[in-house]
């Protein structure tokens, strides 16, 4: 396992860099190893939602933008599982919603800054099934028969009350599902139409794509079968999602001199009363799915930062390393887990942690950490400051970094866990909105050319077996002589976390925000 190498070599800068790592990424939800009704990142993570799927969030990402390093792009996917060939009635974004892109730019754990989709369909002829009448060529194209268009407002708070509202574009189009390659003959050129400028710097899409997220789902089948073979087939290959996108420019977004900002998406669906409800929250990957309970995933989803106390608990006591345990005997790391509580709730001093910080769970980017040149698709596990879980990235593994660090990879107790699927099925691009392409519904879902394997599954370099317990491995280690890393930054960390548990946490608790602080 590589270790870390923070800018300058200060211990300071270690100690910071190597508790992001055990903190935010075991905390910020631990890769989905629980048996729950959940399958993947928030997709079908509560019993409501579950049953929802065009309200439901399966994915938020947050990084600085490679191509553009002063503009930070966010990204968050909602309805999974779409399989491509799903017509005649594609999966669309609803009318009766209001998808939101939030941002904390202060630490209060309240957004400053919404920026929220409301979407409209247009239907030209009632009288055919077809979703397309003819080739469609473009977004305006007579045969292109069902179209979605959206309305983008920036919605300005201080202390969680509306100061302003300032629409950003109005009518904007989606990107229409790729019905097939009839239908749709140069797909790329629609989505191109549909990426927007908005003149003020910000660049806005929303439409289908490929489901980014890169996993073996089989973990609950008792954790990848119980025997170690259950591992390297990438399950989300193939499905698409629907995509909201936004590239920002970063002085929009920080102020004063924090470049920390604080990102997650919600979803409030319109209710017969009148007014629009919260049914659906996503920040860090796999919290609501993993680390809340199914008693409590509900109320997780309906809920705001600001109430993140009530779920501090089981931060500090996970369930997934004692299944693990249970199953393959490896011994759970003790708790309670100290060290997880600073980067869970705060953010980590010298990393992603706001100068003026209220314990909340949001995905907590430093928007002065430049782009790294080669990604490790482990991120700061890897040594890659600009990873997860300094925000997410599209490529960055999250289940073999969450699986290693939930093991302590961090605590001195070096292992290889993983899934085996490495990276995604499809390209990502090089430019905004870098998604991929979606699948096509004339494609067979799953198919692969005869002689080839699944994702994640080409062997390891000594010739061995990959299962569970090797599939995270990297090509080369690096560190101490025996592959270890130092217990004294988790000391550290620890003794932080305990400040927290001891004062942070029952003066967040007895904290209640003003009357207008739940507006929305």
């Amino acid at each position: 396992m590589p270790t870390l190498h923070p800018a300058g070599g200060t211990s300071r800068a270690r100690v910071a860099a190597l508790a992001a790592a055990a903190g935010l990424l075991c905390a910020g939800g631990f890769a989905g190893l629980a048996p729950r009704q959940g399958t993947a990142s928030s997709h079908r993570e509560a019993p409501l939602i579950s049953g929802q799927p065009q309200y439901d969030n399966t994915d938020v990402y947050a990084f600085v933008s490679p191509d553009k390093p002063d503009t930070t792009t966010l990204i968050a996917n909602f309805i999974p599982f779409q399989d491509p060939a799903g017509g005649p009635n594609f999966s669309k974004f609803a009318r009766d919603a209001r998808y939101d892109l939030n941002v904390d730019n202060d630490g209060d754990s309240l957004p400053d800054l919404t920026y929220r989709f409301r979407f409209h369909d247009r239907l030209k002829n009632a009288n055919t099934f077809l979703y397309n009448t003819g080739p469609v060529t473009s977004l305006d194209d007579p045969d292109l028969n069902f179209t979605q268009t959206y309305d983008l407002t920036l919605v300005r708070r201080v202390g969680g009350q509306v100061r302003s509202t300032h629409t950003l574009a109005g009518n904007a189009p989606v990107a229409p599902s790729n019905v097939g390659k009839a239908s749709m003959p140069d797909y790329a050129r629609l989505r191109a139409q549909a990426v927007r400028p908005l003149g003020d710097g910000t660049t806005s899409f929303a439409g289908q794509a490929d489901d980014p997220f890169f996993l073996d789902l089989r973990v609950f089948d008792l954790l990848y079968g119980a025997n170690l073979k259950e591992v390297g087939n990438d399950t989300l290959s193939g499905y698409n999602v629907n995509t909201v996108a936004l590239q920002i420019p970063t002085r929009h977004l920080v102020t004063g001199h924090d470049p920390v900002i604080g990102v997650n998406s919600t979803v409030s669906r319109l209710s017969a009363s009148g007014a629009y409800a919260q049914v659906s929250r996503l920040g860090s990957p796999l919290v609501n799915e993993v680390v809340v309970p199914r008693g409590k995933k509900d109320a997780f989803n309906a809920s705001t930062p600001w109430q993140d106390a009530q779920f501090a608990g089981f931060v500090t006591d996970p369930e997934l390393p004692k299944l693990i345990e249970k199953i393959y005997k490896i011994p759970a790391p003790p708790g309670p887990r100290k060290d997880l509580v600073q980067a869970f709730l705060t953010g980590v001093p010298g990393l992603n942690q706001p100068a003026h910080v209220r314990p909340a769970e949001l995905l907590r980017l430093n928007t002065s950490v430049r782009p790294a040149a080669k990604p490790d698709r482990l991120g700061v596990l890897g040594g890659d400051k600009a990873g997860f879980p300094n925000g997410r990235r599209l490529t960055d593994d999250v289940v073999d970094i969450e699986l290693q660090a939930v093991e302590g990879e961090l605590l001195g107790k070096k292992n290889d866990l993983g899934d085996a699927v490495n990276a995604n099925d499809a390209g990502f691009g090089t430019s905004f909105p870098y998604v991929a392409q979606p699948h096509s519904g004339s494609d067979v879902r799953g198919a692969r050319k005869p002689g080839t394997k699944a994702a994640g599954t080409a062997g390891r370099g000594d010739g061995g077996k990959v299962n569970f317990l090797n599939a995270g491995a990297t090509e080369s280690t690096s560190g101490g002589e025996d592959g270890t890393i130092s217990l004294a930054p988790v000391a550290a960390a620890a003794g932080a976390g305990a400040f927290l548990l001891t004062g942070g946490l029952l003066w967040l608790r007895r904290r209640r925000p003003s009357a207008g602080r739940h507006e929305s």
